[in-house]
């Protein structure tokens, strides 16, 4: 892989002196609504705009000095861009929240408003894009998908900004994707997404991926939970095989897992020998300052975020000894 001169200076602000990203992810709008509602007891719209601006801005205010970017969107996440602290690179989302449910194969929309220059003009050093994809979808469903990503890397081209794709995988029919069932297949879907997105006709800068076992489910890690998908050994040989098959840089996104699980996650990475450039880890550092908000206020949520949140989010970084640096990968 080989990047222009402009993606690389952007790259650069987004990663520390070893070429590593130790990213903090805040551009949660629909999910955050939620959950803040549900702590709450009450419906979701009764969850103002303003509510998702002030904890958006706390959590980045605390948690940025210990990151190297932070992932945010520009429907709440602005003011909180805005206090960022100085190290902290900026990545902003692209694509609307969540996805219509009446249509077959959770297929992704940008927000209209935007635009990667504009993206580029709000201050951003990288463009994100969330995509649902599975390699066990319907063929018509996938194709859209592709061109979707080829037009967003053509656009992110010309604009001279960074690429990063995030794929999540999903059951085409329904399913817990938590569960057993899905933990089996992830490896596969994890990996061949990898390989696709890895081709050049997407202009993919980095790939923003699942860690592609579940820990619940190995055998002999420290968080299993007693039902086997693998066993330690196997695991560690997804790890690998998905790494082997990057020729791009990519990073593990913690996928509203537990700071636990996900910190094992990383350890596993490491013990693979995987070549994996850092993370972009959101819910697993903040998710549990969301109740004591969404009941006790901001100032709550402050004293939570300068003790747990920070310990979180340092345990994320001391795990992330293991990662290499992003450059690695280009020739």
């Amino acid at each position: 892989m080989s990047i222009s001169e402009g993606k690389l200076r952007h790259m650069r602000k987004l990663s520390n002196a070893n070429g590593v990203i130790a990213a903090a992810a805040m551009d949660q709008r629909g999910s955050l609504q939620k959950s803040l509602a549900a702590a709450k007891g009450v419906p979701p719209k009764e969850i103002p705009a303003d509510m998702l601006e002030e904890f958006k801005t706390a959590v980045v205010r605390i948690l940025t000095p210990h990151a190297t970017a932070i992932l945010l969107d520009t429907e709440f996440g602005l003011p909180a861009a805005a206090a960022r602290a100085s190290n902290a690179g900026l990545l902003l989302a692209y694509e609307k929240t969540g996805y219509d449910v009446t249509q077959e194969g959770r297929l992704p929309d940008l927000l209209p408003d935007l635009s990667v220059k504009r993206i580029k003009d709000h201050g951003a050093d990288a463009v994100k894009i969330l995509l649902y994809y599975t390699p066990f979808d319907d063929p018509k469903i996938n194709d859209i998908k592709h061109a979707f990503v080829e037009r967003i890397g053509s656009e992110c081209e010309d604009n001279q900004i960074p690429f990063f794709l995030e794929f999540i995988g999903y059951l085409p029919k329904g399913g817990d994707e938590k569960g057993l069932e899905f933990a089996k297949l992830k490896p596969e879907i994890v990996i061949q997404s990898m390989a696709e997105f890895s081709k050049p006709q997407y202009k993919v800068d980095v790939l923003k991926v699942e860690v592609p076992i579940n820990a619940n489910f190995v055998e002999g890690s420290s968080v299993f939970k007693g039902e086997k998908a693998y066993s330690y050994q196997e695991a560690l040989g997804h790890f690998k095989r998905a790494s082997d098959l990057a020729t791009k840089p990519f990073i593990y996104l913690s996928a509203g897992v537990s700071n636990d699980q996900f910190t094992e996650s990383l350890r596993m990475a490491g013990e693979a020998g995987t070549d994996y450039s850092g993370v972009l880890c959101g819910r697993a550092t903040w998710k549990d300052g969301m109740p004591i908000y969404a009941t006790k206020g901001v100032k709550a949520l402050e004293d939570w975020l300068s003790t747990e949140g920070i310990k979180n989010i340092n345990a994320v970084n001391e795990a992330l000894k293991t990662a290499k640096s992003w450059e690695k990968k280009l020739s």
